[in-house]
């Protein structure tokens, strides 16, 4: 069974892929959000000529492959638009086995807790951010919640000065002792002021501190967990094996957090996921929006036995992202603070035919 055709339809924010083998059969995948148009282009150009012909159920070989024939381009588009064809070859996959991807990985589709994942930093005052999080709680039965500190890339400053010091006893307060409190620092800080934020966030319980130094500056993120007893979390940002090797044997973080699009896709996530495991090392994946990051993230999460607690859950609506309306048929729902990960076959879920006519469309497919 061989890819016959590859497909894209993409906006500046979304695009998805379409794989047809030579037996009609099709899958569906995504590549990472935003750029996603500059991404499809990429795809046709530096994925597409490499996998038409190619089997269609040796995922592994072509995403191997590919990134060797285009070794001068070891690039964040380069993995963001093989995310796009390795996820559209697990849904095939699934649709042929009639399997969820999650089963085909040896996992069992179920309810999985996520955490109420805010999106927002100086949109809102601190005190409007706790009150939301205790609706939500309220509402949908979350008991993780995690905010931002600091500015992003913020070289020690603060989205204004005070944000961060007002905001974290604010959402203690509004939540409660019983809430687990994550926060986000977005590469916001150097060591020492990272460490001196991680302590105050360590006398009100928060138990995460995500990207707390500029995320390529390993050493940094490395000298913080030292000096800290709360998980210091990183890698949404890191799309190259090498350097991911480089983390987990460093232990520079506490917990890994890839994200299957930014990474290249659920093959390349996996095993960043096992070398994990080896080390004793936690995956909570980066899953920041409602696209297909989500289902996607939760299969795997499911099949883990290295899963972390929950799957990172963005709590913005129409008004934040209104590129994620109208995206799929059906949807994903909280209920009691977690999600069912799908058990149809494939992802199990289904693109509205709306979304695509208004979408950029192009093709790749095997020439007589």
């Amino acid at each position: 069974m061989n890819i016959h055709r590859l497909e894209t339809f993409s906006n500046q924010h979304v695009g998805f892929v379409r794989v047809t083998t030579d037996t009609g059969l099709q899958g569906w995948g995504q590549m990472s959000t935003y750029n996603a148009d500059i991404t499809a282009q990429v795809f046709h150009r530096q994925i597409a000529p490499w996998a038409l012909g190619a089997d269609a159920l040796n995922i592994t070989h072509l995403v191997d492959s590919i990134p060797e024939h285009e070794h001068k381009f070891p690039c964040s588009y380069l993995f963001r638009a093989l995310a796009g064809l390795d996820t559209a070859l697990w849904d095939l996959r699934g649709k042929l086995e009639q399997k969820s991807v999650c089963e085909l990985l040896g996992g069992t589709p179920r309810a999985f807790a996520v955490y109420a994942s805010s999106m927002k930093r100086g949109e809102i005052t601190p005190q409007d951010e706790a009150e939301r999080l205790a609706r939500l709680r309220d509402a949908q039965g979350f008991d993780a919640f995690k905010f931002r500190v600091g500015k992003v890339c913020g070289h020690d400053q603060d989205e204004w000065p005070g944000r961060t010091e007002a905001i974290v006893p604010a959402v203690r307060r509004a939540l409660g002792d019983g809430a687990r409190l994550l926060v986000d620092g977005n590469s916001a800080y150097t060591p020492r002021k990272a460490i001196d934020v991680g302590r105050m966030l360590e006398d009100h319980g928060v138990i995460h501190f995500e990207e707390p130094c500029p995320y390529w500056e390993h050493h940094w993120t490395k000298e913080v967990r030292e000096n800290l007893q709360l998980d210091v979390t990183g890698g949404e940002q890191d799309c190259d094996l090498t350097l991911w090797k480089y983390m987990i044997d460093n232990r520079v973080v506490d917990v890994v957090q890839p994200d299957a699009f930014y990474i290249g896709g659920v093959t390349r996530m996996l095993r960043v996921a096992r070398l994990a495991e080896q080390a004793g090392i936690k995956v909570t994946p980066h899953s920041a929006n409602r696209s297909l990051v989500l289902p996607v993230t939760l299969h795997v999460m499911g099949a883990l036995t290295n899963a972390g607690d929950y799957v990172e859950y963005s709590i913005e609506g129409a008004d934040y992202y209104p590129w994620e309306q109208g995206l799929f048929r059906n949807s994903l729902n909280v209920r009691d603070g977690k999600l069912q990960i799908p058990a149809e076959p494939g992802w199990g879920m289904e693109i509205r035919e709306e979304w695509l006519q208004k979408s950029s469309y192009a093709v790749s497919e095997v020439q007589p």
